[in-house]
């Protein structure tokens, strides 16, 4: 690894940027380590400071003066995870790897820092609550919270026990994350003229030019990234093409090579068992359910148990469904999982008369952004103003400043919408700084969205799907909550359960005829999208919505099995899969949307035993866009502004329940999201 001295490392020095704004065309690899190591230095000092103040500890000299510290070791690690999930390559791996184990003993000697705990359980202890505020006394608790529930109150052994499990977690869930990409990645498969039948133009459009960047000529490739595999899946009348595409897809991360994740599985889950046993909780969805809105694996179980029995039913239906059209063709094969895309897309074109390839035409990737734009306008009367005179990290990349309407600064918006290798699979939403106002000094918030969506081939923009403009919808709803947000610390942070809902309430907008006309137009004519299409888009919404929320439960089930375990053991994935399954009878013809081995959620992101959080979140995006729907204006600005400061303005100042029934007047019901899913 190259060397960097302060000099000429850009995280050392101010940036000269337009609103501050990481400047992308000065950084390279070799400046991370360097500013990873200063900011453990910084923090480390900070932390001293604060132990070796001799006053009496207070609110503000001991948890708001620890919730301060770390802002330059945020920053460099901010663009590093931002920048190695959208362009990894060798060199940024190989920085993650060596760095994990050392930010994690960082991270474990301030928790367990036993000086610094005991300034903290004497601000819990013996503050007047009066005095402090709503957010003051929520910060107050995640903070005293955070340090129990990382081992401060355990003894040395113990602590030193904790340390190892904490580094070794580190190191297989940064490699689990690692081996799903590039397991996914490195798979190809090339087509000849006689593989294309059945493939719309722009499929075949687009595998051409995934083959042209391949270096194939007069090839065809279709990869395992969604734009790619979803159409041929769906399309292709080649059955035995299907099935080795959609069996490439679902063995990510479980092809005996060396990117195999089945030895690391029992690893990360007995790692977990053993933690939370060490910390007093009986698994480890007791752990991390504690500060979410669920509260308990029992009720995550019941929750999840109410809509399987309906969703399955309806799955049962479709599955009858599409092997009655399979017989109906002539053959007398079973339907299998690899079938589904491809008769479902044949009965959504008989039944609802709807084919994706006549929507596309109308769902221009920058003209949907600039609908979703329109959307907040719409509701918060903000605006959203392309800079092109900013640093960006790819040439794709397009950068927005966002403004209130009297046109005073929020913050920035990056938009980052196609695959390519280096990328990580997926859509997401992150940020490269949070809002904050210390003191008077507000800090404005600078987010991403990132897809993987259908790229321009040609002289043609790219074309989304439908399913593609409701992510971009909802990746847009999590760039909102962390620009709009209005707090006053960045250590606040709402329960997994409650993320989803900002997001998840954008989608409902997406398909209606009111929002449509101001982002749908036909890519070469310029002409709105028909009523006759949108009276489709509006009959097919309960299309195949049996398959999608079975194989969402399936997974959400499986996450909640794994981390419910209380004995560690040798355990085999596709055998412990398989009876998950069966326990809760999911039929053949469908699988979990994620199996084990790819799971990246619970195994390297931040959703192990909180899968289940976007059902949860649906309940309340569902209630909340029915508060809009019974006002007769999907636009309310009353509504809209109740939503503003409470469900994204206090975001993590207090209690997730209790900011839903400030911004909706109650508790949300579960009806309209049965309705919604057809389900009732």
């Amino acid at each position: 690894m190259a060397c960097s001295n302060q000099n000429d490392n850009p995280f050392f020095n101010e940036w000269n940027t337009p609103f501050q704004v990481p400047p992308f065309d000065q950084i390279e690899e070799a400046h991370y380590m360097p500013a990873f190591l200063e900011g453990l230095d910084r923090e480390n000092i900070e932390i001293e400071e604060i132990i070796n103040n001799a006053a009496s500890p207070t609110f503000e000299n001991t948890i708001e003066a620890y919730e301060a510290t770390g802002q330059f070791l945020n920053r460099a690690t901010n663009v590093f995870y931002n920048i190695r999930g959208t362009n990894a390559n060798d060199e940024l791996d190989a920085i993650a790897k060596e760095f994990a184990p050392i930010r994690t003993k960082h991270n474990d000697d301030i928790r367990l820092n036993a000086e610094l705990f005991e300034k903290i359980k004497y601000v819990y202890d013996n503050t007047n609550r009066n005095i402090l505020t709503t957010e003051q006394i929520t910060l107050l608790d995640k903070i005293y919270g955070d340090f129990v529930r990382n081992g401060a109150n355990l003894n040395t052994e113990q602590k030193s026990e904790l340390r190892k499990i904490n580094e070794e977690l580190s190191v297989l869930t940064l490699a689990f994350g690692q081996n799903v990409r590039n397991d996914g990645n490195e798979w190809e498969l090339v087509l000849e003229n006689a593989d294309l039948t059945g493939l719309p133009e722009s499929v075949k459009s687009a595998a051409a030019n995934i083959a042209k960047e391949r270096g194939y000529e007069n090839k065809w490739v279709i990869t395992l990234d969604k734009p790619s595999w979803i159409p041929f899946l769906s399309y292709s009348e080649k059955r035995d093409l299907r099935e080795k595409v959609f069996t490439a897809y679902i063995n990510r991360g479980n092809n005996n090579n060396e990117y195999d994740n089945n030895s690391i599985i029992p690893k990360i889950v007995n790692l977990r068992i053993k933690r939370a046993t060490l910390l007093g909780y009986d698994t480890h969805a007791d752990y991390v359910l504690e500060r979410s809105m669920a509260k308990t694996p029992k009720n995550v179980y019941n929750f999840l148990n109410k809509l399987w029995e309906p969703a399955l039913d309806r799955a049962k239906t479709e599955a009858y469904d599409l092997q009655s059209m399979i017989y109906g063709d002539g053959n007398n094969y079973k339907l299998e999982p690899w079938d589904w895309w491809y008769y479902s897309e044949k009965v959504r074109q008989q039944k609802y008369d709807l084919d994706d390839t006549e929507l596309r035409p109308y769902f221009d990737v920058d003209n949907v952004r600039s609908g979703a734009f329109w959307l907040a306008n719409q509701l918060f009367d903000i605006t959203f103003e392309e800079r092109t005179d900013l640093p960006i990290y790819f040439d794709e990349v397009k950068t927005f400043e966002v403004k209130e309407a009297d046109g005073s600064h929020i913050g920035m918006l990056y938009t980052d919408y196609h695959p390519r290798k280096g990328k990580s699979t997926g859509a997401w939403c992150s940020g490269f700084r949070s809002q904050s106002n210390r003191n008077g000094n507000w800090i404005h918030p600078v987010s991403i969205n990132v897809g993987n969506f259908t790229s321009p081939v040609g002289d043609k923009p790219a074309l989304l799907s439908f399913d593609e403009v409701e992510t971009l919808f909802h990746e847009f709803g999590h760039a909102l909550h962390g620009l709009l947000r209005n707090r006053t610390y960045t250590n606040q942070t709402m329960p997994r359960d409650f993320v989803e809902f900002p997001s998840q309430i954008m989608e409902n907008w997406a398909s209606e005829p009111e929002v449509l006309k101001h982002y749908a137009f036909h890519y070469e004519t310029g002409e709105p999208i028909p009523d006759e299409l949108i009276s489709k888009i509006q009959n097919a919404s309960l299309h195949n919505q049996g398959f999608k929320t079975v194989e969402y439960l399936a997974a959400s089930f499986l996450d909640m099995d794994w981390h419910t375990l209380t004995d560690t053991d040798k355990y085999d994935p596709i055998e412990f899969e398989k009876t998950s399954m069966k326990k809760i009878g999911l039929i053949p013809e469908i699988i979990p949307r994620y199996n084990s081995y790819y799971f990246k959620h619970i195994f390297s992101g931040g959703y192990s035993s909180g899968y289940y959080s976007y059902i949860w979140s649906a309940i309340l995006d569902s209630d909340a866009f029915q508060y809009f729907k019974d006002s007769d204006n999907l636009f309310n600005k009353e509504i809209a502004a109740k939503y503003r400061k409470y469900a994204l303005g206090l975001s993590g100042t207090e209690d997730a329940a209790e900011i839903y029934r400030k911004f909706r007047g109650k508790d949300p019901e579960i009806e309209p999201l049965l309705i919604k899913r057809g389900l009732k």
